[in-house]
């Protein structure tokens, strides 16, 4: 199934489309035996862009992730970061990823996190400076963490890890951000909290964001543009291009409504054999539950 045709960049987008991307997909696909999971991407991320990742479980949104870290080898196509190979370009990726059990590490604190985005790639014994000390004190200031930078991560809330993970992660100064379900288990307000962090850090710093989500109001407002992966096809786009009735009703083959209630968006009618988490049983097709970034 053919993808529309890549839109326009967003308004809030640094550089222009002269501007070389720092992500680039041509013809990208990732299989696991004979399971195709996606194929024929093709997609330019640039400097200062905020691309959201949509898509129901089981879409090929980790595998995305995995392939962008150079974790995950595709099975065609090519992926450059930075003009590099996947794997060559990864430390100037800052990385958030999902809430994790914390059971392992709960007496690790909030700045020895921001400290191993700094030097956790050394080997050896890590470097004990006033530098790197300052360094720490600046990154936690600058995400809000300074008043428990000293609080063991076990002890803290979801959002206040969560703002910890994005210090970690602008630690190296990175030219893309890729944000795996930053926003899952956080409330209104905490979820407001992580998505200006990342947009503050787009605008005063050109850095690409990539936003994986299966929620896509909280960052509606700062979206460029939409990859939406689905089983057989996937749709990039703005916002508007993509979210749209006719848009998802032919990436899905089925009628899929969608709905903008007072500034949210809606899809209804989904189909649950392509939504539904693998190894469980689809429900009713046309039930209306939580899925892709939207309610669906």
């Amino acid at each position: 199934m053919a993808p529309v045709p890549q839109a326009r960049q967003g308004a809030t987008q640094a550089g222009s489309s002269g501007t070389a991307p720092v992500l680039s997909l041509r013809g990208a696909a990732v299989s696991y035996g004979e399971r195709v999971v996606w194929q024929g991407v093709d997609l330019d991320v640039r400097p200062g862009e905020f691309l959201a990742v949509l898509g129901p479980n089981g879409s090929g949104k980790t595998s995305l992730v995995r392939a962008l870290l150079g974790r995950q080898p595709l099975s065609a196509g090519t992926l450059t970061v930075l003009g590099r190979p996947a794997h060559k370009g990864g430390r100037h990726i800052g990385y958030v990823p999902q809430q994790a059990a914390l059971s392992a590490q709960a007496m690790l604190r909030a700045r020895d996190l921001v400290r191993f985005g700094i030097d956790g790639h050394r080997f050896g014994p890590r470097l004990r400076t006033g530098a790197v000390r300052r360094r720490v004190n600046e990154i936690l200031a600058s995400v809000g963490a300074s008043a428990y930078a000293d609080v063991p991560l076990g002890r803290l809330s979801g959002g206040e890890r969560q703002r910890v993970r994005i210090g970690q992660a602008l630690a190296t100064d990175p030219r893309i951000l890729l944000c795996d379900e930053p926003l899952l288990s956080l409330d209104l307000n905490h979820q407001r909290a992580v998505t200006e962090l990342v947009d503050a850090r787009r605008r005063s710093h050109g850095t690409a964001v990539v936003f994986v989500t299966h929620e896509i109001n909280p960052v509606l407002g700062l979206v460029d543009r939409v990859l939406y992966l689905a089983r057989g096809g996937y749709r990039v786009g703005t916002p508007e291009e993509v979210l749209s009735s006719e848009s998802l009703s032919q990436l899905y083959g089925t009628q899929v409504d969608v709905v903008r209630v007072h500034g949210r968006v809606l899809v209804v009618g989904a189909p649950d054999e392509v939504a539904a988490p693998p190894h469980h049983p689809a429900h009713e097709a046309n039930e209306t539950h939580e899925t892709d970034g939207v309610r669906s």
